[in-house]
């Protein structure tokens, strides 16, 4: 159902209302921070230059680095009197990114949310479960948020103790769940060794997103919970969730909020703009963030943007399901490969289950890639079998042979209850 009339704008109106926009977000990041009048002095622009988001190419880009540079308020465009939340990213790699909210992008927020979930199905009368953490992650309050605003009823049961959660699942008869897509498998897993098929539930919806995933494991998860899985997607520099989602409709590409968010395709590599179609690296540029504003920000998530308008009637951009990170680019023996790739390859084999593992070494000045699979319950056949036909489709498909594949039972590769599952372990 489409609540808002931005959804079924038209081109036109959308690139004057992207344009009006982008020229008051420059103006309010030039005048407001230290970081961007310096970067846009250095580049030569200055924000009458802006004319329409056709002028948006002439703008830096904005990386991950600059916000652990101005660690923690540096980004900030606003006096911290009119910030009413800050969230934060986990900071694995380093400094966390510090982001921070007026009370109008909180409201923005809520809007870009409810729309989300009204995309994905979620109506007032559903009990929606949302198990994304809570904190400075965006995604657990993100979500609720959203939820209340539309109007649903949410259950704030957080991220982990997958006991309760089953518990709420039956007990409350819960609708929709929001968490990541590997949790789902984990859940179903729980599930089942409770002697609990989670397909029997009145659960219909679940609403995946924080970490990549392919379809062949969006199959996997609409299977083993009898439902239909929606990708939502977003990231905390921009906002947190909400940037984009499928309609239950289609489920075919996300829709991005443009009226809030400004996309574009570039070549990671050269920094060019790439046409309507091709896939690349997504870079976002916020149009209405007050005390973040955000220019042209390189993602680092690799997908396509399609223009065509979907069958739910909304007409907004649709951007592809993640297929991976720019830097998470393997180059095995000269052969370029994402784990999303493998991933794919290996879940199209019946006798594999959605669970793998890849270990990066290095052995001299060669680079080797080792690969673990959990074979499914139901396979019965030798481990040297599946073996060699998980290497003669990874060869037929990818040109790529692991160095070695290991075969292992059901339940041995390490599952993730809270947080983002770790797929990749780089030991060079």
């Amino acid at each position: 159902m489409v609540n808002n009339d931005v959804e079924t704008a038209s081109r036109e109106d959308l690139h004057e209302l992207q344009s009006e926009r982008l020229r008051d977000i420059v103006a309010h990041a030039y005048e407001n921070v230290d970081y961007y009048r310096e970067t846009l002095d250095e580049a030569g622009v200055s924000p009458g230059d802006i004319e329409s988001v056709d002028d948006i190419d002439t703008l830096p880009f904005t990386e991950k680095e600059d916000f652990r540079d101005e660690y923690p308020d540096g980004m900030f465009a606003v006096d911290w009197a009119d910030v009413k939340r800050i969230h934060a990213s986990s900071g694995t790699t380093g400094k966390p990114k510090v982001v921070s909210y007026t009370e109008d992008d909180l409201g923005v927020w809520r809007e870009v949310m409810a729309r989300s979930l009204s995309a994905a199905g979620v109506r007032e009368d559903h009990v929606v479960q949302n198990a994304y953490g809570y904190g400075l992650f965006t995604g657990g309050l993100g979500f609720h948020d959203g939820i209340q605003e539309l109007g649903a009823c949410v259950v704030p049961t957080g991220g982990g103790n997958t006991a309760r959660q089953i518990d709420m699942l039956q007990d409350l008869g819960s609708d929709v769940l929001c968490c990541t897509p590997s949790y789902c498998l984990y859940l179903a897993e729980a599930a089942e060794k409770r002697g609990i098929d989670v397909r029997d539930l009145p659960l219909s919806t679940v609403i995946i997103g924080a970490e990549p995933f392919t379809d062949p494991m969006r199959e996997e998860i609409e299977d083993a919970l009898g439902v239909t899985a929606v990708d939502v997607y977003g990231l905390s520099e921009i906002i947190g969730p909400g940037v984009s989602i499928e309609c239950a409709d289609a489920q075919d590409g996300l829709h991005i909020w443009e009226d809030h968010f400004y996309p574009e395709i570039i070549d990671p590599a050269t920094g060019e703009v790439l046409p309507e179609g091709e896939e690349g690296e997504l870079v976002l540029t916020t149009l209405s963030k007050q005390a973040l504003p955000v220019l042209r920000y390189r993602t680092g998530d690799m997908t396509t943007l399609n223009y065509d308008s979907c069958e739910c009637g909304r007409t907004c951009v649709r951007m592809g399901n993640v297929t991976g990170r720019a830097d998470d680019l393997l180059i095995v023996r000269g052969v370029n490969v994402y784990p999303s790739q493998i991933e794919e390859v290996m879940l199209d084999l019946d006798e594999v289950a959605p669970h793998y593992r890849i270990d990066l070494r290095r052995d001299g000045s060669l680079d080797t890639l080792e690969l673990t699979v959990e074979h499914h319950e139901e396979y019965a056949g030798s481990s040297e079998s599946l073996r060699e036909t998980v290497q003669a489709r990874l060869e037929d498909v990818l040109d790529v042979t692991p160095d070695s594949i290991d075969i292992v039972e059901p339940g041995t590769i390490g599952r993730t209850e809270v947080g983002k599952v770790q797929r990749v372990y780089d030991h060079r």
